[in-house]
């Protein structure tokens, strides 16, 4: 949710991409490119029907923070859903006396594209703009985003972009496959990215 002291700066344009706010509509859209077995395999939650998948993402909350990647028309196309974001603003801990300072100043960011519209750049184009707004409009204080430690372009894609490794993990994640996997986090503060 967007703190009532800062405005609501979506929708965002890049060159090739529209960003905007996830509605119930889109919901459709999101499920044809999550429920194939290369992206849903990723990913934290995997409904195994349209139903199911409907029923947790129109939560308000979750739908809050997820955000449509749309690829811009051209003279030859419609604008057209390729992916979608998540930008979950958090509090960061604190210790108690300076709790309230510490109140939604980072974000929680992930993503999903669908694999035809991968090795094209739009997903790196799409979480360097979501950086933007955190660290611009937002005025966030930090980032972070983790992934399995096997899923090599989530990993190089925020390395790319020049957010940090915090943490490897060994075998700290279990994988609904039954498999116990390595974990890897990452972050980035406002100052990093202004810098880079």
């Amino acid at each position: 949710m967007i703190d009532p002291q800062r405005s609501d700066p979506w929708p965002i344009r890049t060159s090739r991409l529209g960003i905007r706010r996830c509605t119930s509509e889109d919901l459709d859209a999101l499920w044809e490119f999550r429920r194939i077995p290369e992206v849903n395999h990723w990913l934290g939650v995997a409904p195994a029907t349209r139903e199911e998948f409907r029923e947790r993402y129109l939560d308000p909350d979750r739908l809050a923070a997820t955000f449509i990647i749309e690829l811009l028309p051209t003279s030859d196309t419609n604008r057209t859903v390729i992916g979608d974001l998540m930008v979950r603003i958090q509090d960061a801990w604190a210790q108690l006396e300076v709790a309230d300072a510490a109140k939604s100043v980072q974000a929680e960011l992930g993503w999903a594209l669908d694999p035809a519209f991968v090795g094209h750049g739009y997903a790196t184009e799409a979480v360097r703009a979501a950086i933007d707004v955190c660290f611009g409009p937002l005025a966030l204080y930090r980032v972070h985003a983790g992934c399995f430690a096997d899923n090599e372009p989530s990993w190089r894609l925020m390395e790319r972009i020049g957010m940090r490794r915090e943490e490897f993990s060994r075998k700290t994640a279990l994988h609904r496959s039954g498999e116990w996997m390595d974990g890897m986090n990452y972050g980035l503060l406002a100052e990093e990215w202004r810098t880079n």
